[in-house]
């Protein structure tokens, strides 16, 4: 069981703030959900957490310093799927998940039983077991979508970082994908997942943290961050929240909403009761 704490994060790209002193807490056995209008830096959030880009500031994992860490030793216990399902080289989708054992492997090791165990298992969790033989280049992207998150599976991650897990999925397949981070979390994973989609946050996630323009504006439990009133300020809509099904829902419509930038307000603490 992993937890993530960052502190302070900040990242600029030609003179421009992308991240400007992010604080968020990603506790184990449990969904972490990111929202915010595009460009508010969620994406970039993630990959700083996979090292893929410098960031000023601080991470944790389990209390040690993340950037101590080498790259493979960070794969080892995190693992990132991208909203990006580009295809490359033909390639059959059990080796595209596969790869997903490289960190757990010797360097010139081939592939042994355990990790074709472990990748079959990977493939139905993500409900792709039948797209096994298949070239990868070949399928749809919904179908690519799950053998990222099958591959991410296989590296058996502490941390699992979702960018648009749901992205090019149906809805039947969005709500798979939210059960099974949901099961994750039920295992003692941190799943930390950036997310379109406010009524998929404010169903399925654990705490939200809510973006804009680089910066936490505010965070904490779905049905207590989610209003209409943040809402409509973060992202310039007319929002409500209503009840219907058993569940809150939010409704938003383009007419009036706010016009100005919102406040960039203390985040709430997180995963401390």
């Amino acid at each position: 069981m992993s937890s993530l704490t960052v502190a302070g994060m900040r990242v600029s790209v030609d003179g421009v703030t992308i991240l400007d002193g992010v604080d968020v807490h990603v506790p184990a056995g449990a969904v972490t959900v990111v929202v915010g209008p595009n460009g508010a830096g969620k994406s970039t959030l993630l990959r700083v957490l996979v090292g893929a880009l410098p960031a000023g500031g601080s991470v944790m994992l389990d209390g040690a310093d993340l950037g101590r860490l080498t790259r493979r030793e960070r794969a080892r216990r995190m693992a990132l799927v991208e909203q990006d399902s580009s295809a490359p080289v033909s390639r059959q989708v059990l080796d595209v998940v596969l790869l997903g054992r490289t960190p757990h492997r010797p360097r010139w090791g081939a592939d042994s039983a355990s990790d074709l165990e472990i990748a079959g298992a990977a493939l139905e969790r993500a409900g792709a077991s039948e797209l096994a033989a298949r070239d990868f280049s070949t399928l749809s992207g919904g179908e690519r979508q799950r053998v990222h998150l099958a591959r991410a599976l296989a590296q058996q991650p502490g941390v699992l970082l979702l960018d648009e897990p749901t992205n090019h999925l149906d809805v039947a397949a969005q709500l798979d994908v939210l059960a099974l981070a949901r099961t994750l979390a039920g295992d003692g994973v941190a799943v930390l997942a950036a997310l379109h989609d406010l009524n998929h946050a404010l169903r399925h996630a654990d705490q939200v943290v809510v973006m804009s323009c680089g910066a936490v504006v505010a965070a904490g439990r779905p049905a207590e961050v989610l209003s209409g009133e943040l809402v409509s300020t973060v992202y310039g809509v007319a929002a409500e929240r209503v009840r219907a099904g058993g569940h809150d829902l939010l409704v938003m419509d383009r007419r009036g909403g706010a016009e100005h930038e919102p406040e960039r307000s203390t985040s709430a603490s997180l995963g401390r009761g």
